[in-house]
């Protein structure tokens, strides 16, 4: 199945090469899972902070379930300002 795979911030020299600014178009396993995905490409989880699947935040205990056919994948790190 196809996903879209996005990285945010300094999480983005984590995405794969040929990628399109912050987006790459994975072709992954139907069991693949968030965090099979920064797993693999190398995102520590801890830098992982903000999890959202088609928009909807994806809390650490929802990480494990298996992504769909389309599904965008976008992840930022914690952020800090003022």
């Amino acid at each position: 199945m196809q996903i879209h795979f996005e990285l945010y911030a300094s999480l983005m020299k984590h995405l794969p090469s040929g990628s399109s600014r912050h987006r790459a178009t994975l072709d992954v396993d139907d069991s693949t899972s968030a965090h099979d995905l920064i797993d693999t490409y190398g995102v520590p989880r801890e830098m992982a902070h903000l999890v959202v699947v088609n928009g909807v935040f994806t809390p650490p205990e929802k990480r494990d379930e298996p992504l769909k056919e389309g599904d965008v994948l976008a992840i930022w790190p914690p952020v800090a300002g003022g």
